[in-house]
């Protein structure tokens, strides 16, 4: 299986820097979410379209984000 209509962008999510990359393999969209500065991998999800796969990963690293305890340096 050959990825293809690989797209890659940086975003900000409440107050934190994601990765979020998308391509599309065997008919169905893939989706990374991963945290910029230390390149932690938050999520992985699929979906039919590239908005819903981005859509999933978005929403479950929203949803560690939110757990994560920021400390002042």
């Amino acid at each position: 299986m050959k990825a293809e209509d690989y797209r890659e962008r940086k975003l900000e999510v409440d107050g934190w820097s994601l990765n979020l990359a998308s391509y599309r393999a065997g008919g169905k969209y893939h989706c990374r979410a991963d945290n910029v500065s230390p390149g932690a991998g938050l999520a992985r999800t699929t979906g039919s379209t590239r908005e819903e796969a981005e859509e999933k990963a978005l929403a479950r690293a929203r949803e560690l984000l939110a757990r994560t305890r920021r400390q002042t340096v």
